[in-house]
């Protein structure tokens, strides 16, 4: 079957592309050459033009340079969505460094870990999280700790007034250790830029970003600028953003989402991107309401959050022309009722489900527009290949589920520091190509849409039976009185294991013991018998990972903890 099925949903879009031979920087210089006075970046209200944005890159580079990082050194960006971030990351593009993309609210064990796997010389961080880097300091080679300000970028005025208010309640940064060094003195040594020389090949190691984090010490995910490259152009074909067009990125940027689609995307085309540095929904709205994005993309419990809040109604999308979710299951009844607000507040388009790996940057499938299918995670974007097979490899008939692989430009070059994991999730098949094995369970049918059915290692044996979390998440999410819901397996003397549902239920609705049998009931009408939770727990929240995903295997652990405290086996 590799006849690739969902080519005829394509329309005008091509099936395939030859990817720039550009780093990331080339391509964003590129579009900034073509439209210098154009807006790069908005920043809590200010403006930044290329031509300043790029100016600031080549001092940013130059200050890098001074300093002593060379071409392939690794610096670490613990950063969120301010324009310090996205300059010091094509900055060190422009020279060929590696740059490690962290969250800023990570642990310092997990910054130490971090710091150790890639060996990075730098870090650059904020100084509301410096914090987080004390033990780091004191722990790993660190050489330099650059410390940004929320403030740095912005107007003369308002940078008076965020340090008299918000800027008054952060804790001072030390002004006598030699290692660390703001960011305006580390700019000031870039005052001499030099001519532009390719100093590293465009497929060669340029970000590494971390997986999700449900385990203690996520692997690193070595990219390439032609990673990022592939996938810029496969959504520029996709979504149409040109230039003076602009994005709302509130994603992190340091997850391929963010990073990807939310800056990466929309400067390589010539439009900008909207810097949200912290997220509320309030926040959100207010940036919607000032400056009608072109663009917006988010995470599920982002779309649920602005269909709850008091002033979203308030918001018009007239201007809007793409709505993208991903990072986690849409439901149907999500997706139908931000559908329905876009419609009445005059929007033309309708929210579209993606599907994607850290391992391929991001997204690699995406819901065709107008022909959307219910629990689909759409068809593959331009340049991807997908398929499922079973356990020995071969490609599975239409419908039967198996385990996703996927092939295309975008694939990483490995995990970081671990070949054999590298070795098993990248494989040559019999087709010649190089196809990452997912992990994830799913199914395609006969026109080419593909169906996430939950992870490989998510998968319950109940008496023998194979269960899969998602499918009774998705069961018991389609019940009108449930917001969200997370399953786990737990240990069972009858069953071997057995399944445990998480549930939080809808604004406004009460727990109750006839609720709860009104949810299993449902559950025994939908799911087969092993897969009809035998525990079902009421929670106000689900705990997440920092990239919002809900953590199961934090639950996991509370129930193993629970177990042990009460001598259960």
């Amino acid at each position: 079957m590799t006849d690739r099925p969902w080519l005829r949903l394509y329309g005008d879009l091509p099936a395939d592309f030859d990817v720039p031979d550009q780093t990331m920087y080339e391509a964003v210089a590129a579009a900034g050459a073509a439209s210098p006075r154009d807006t790069a970046l908005v920043y809590l209200g200010r403006r930044i033009s290329y031509e300043h944005f790029l100016a600031e890159i080549e001092r940013c580079a130059a200050a890098f340079l001074a300093h002593g990082i060379r071409p392939g050194d690794s610096v670490t960006l613990s950063m969120p969505n301010v324009p310090n971030t996205v300059i010091g990351f094509y900055a060190l593009n422009r020279i060929g460094a590696r740059v490690v993309m962290t969250h800023p609210l990570s642990s310092p064990v997990e910054l130490e870990h971090y710091v150790r796997e890639t060996g990075s010389r730098w870090a650059v961080t904020v100084d509301m999280f410096y914090g987080r880097f004390r033990e780091v300091l004191a722990n790993t080679g660190i050489e330099k700790l650059v410390i940004a300000r929320f403030s740095d970028y912005l107007s003369s005025a308002k940078r008076l007034g965020f340090n008299v208010t918000r800027g008054r309640k952060i804790d001072p940064v030390p002004t006598d250790d030699p290692r660390i060094l703001p960011w305006r003195d580390f700019m000031r040594a870039g005052s001499a830029s030099s001519p532009y020389q390719r100093q590293a090949d465009p497929g060669e190691s340029a970000v590494v970003l971390f997986s999700g984090g449900t385990s203690s010490l996520p692997k690193g995910i070595e990219l390439s600028s032609t990673n990022f490259s592939a996938l810029a152009v496969a959504m520029r074909a996709i979504t149409g953003v040109r230039q003076g067009e602009s994005v709302l990125a509130i994603l992190p940027v340091f997850h391929g989402f963010g990073l990807g689609l939310c800056i990466h995307t929309p400067l390589s085309a010539g439009g900008y991107s909207i810097l949200v540095p912290e997220f509320s929904p309030s926040i959100y709205i207010d940036n919607l309401i000032k400056h009608s994005p072109s663009y917006i993309a988010g995470v599920p419990t982002l779309f649920h959050a602005l269909l709850q809040h008091p002033r979203f109604a308030k918001v018009s999308f007239a201007r809007l022309r793409g709505a993208y979710c991903g990072g986690d299951s849409l439901t149907s009844d999500l997706k139908r009722r931000f559908d329905q607000a876009l419609a009445a507040q005059d929007g033309t388009v309708e929210l579209l489900e993606g599907y994607g790996l850290t391992e391929c940057v991001t997204a690699c499938t995406l819901s065709p527009a107008g022909a959307y299918r219910e629990d689909s995670i759409g068809i593959p974007i331009p340049g991807m290949r997908l398929k499922v097979v079973g356990p020995d490899g071969t490609e599975l008939p239409h419908g039967e589920d198996g385990e996703l692989c996927v092939a295309g430009p975008t694939l990483m070059l490995g995990y970081l520091n671990e070949p054999d994991a590298s070795a098993d999730t990248l494989r040559a098949h019999d087709d010649g190509r190089l196809w990452l094995h997912t992990g994830d369970i799913a199914a395609m049918d006969a026109d080419g849409y593909f169906y996430f059915k939950g992870r490989q290692k998510r998968m319950i044996k109940v008496s023998g039976v194979s269960v899969y979390p998602a499918q009774v998440e998705q069961a018991l999410e389609a019940h009108p009185l449930v917001r969200r819901a997370c399953v786990i397996g737990t240990p069972d003397d009858h069953q071997v294991s057995s399944v445990k549902a998480y549930v939080v239920l809808a604004d406004g609705v009460e727990e109750s013991r006839e609720l709860r049998d009104e949810l299993l009931a449902h559950c025994r009408k939908h799911l087969m018998k092993w897969a009809v939770p035998r525990v079902l727990e009421f929670r106000d929240e689900l705990p997440t990972t920092l990239v919002g995903k809900i953590a199961y295997t934090e639950l996991e652990r509370e129930e193993a903890a629970a177990r042990g405290a009460t001598g259960v086996a």
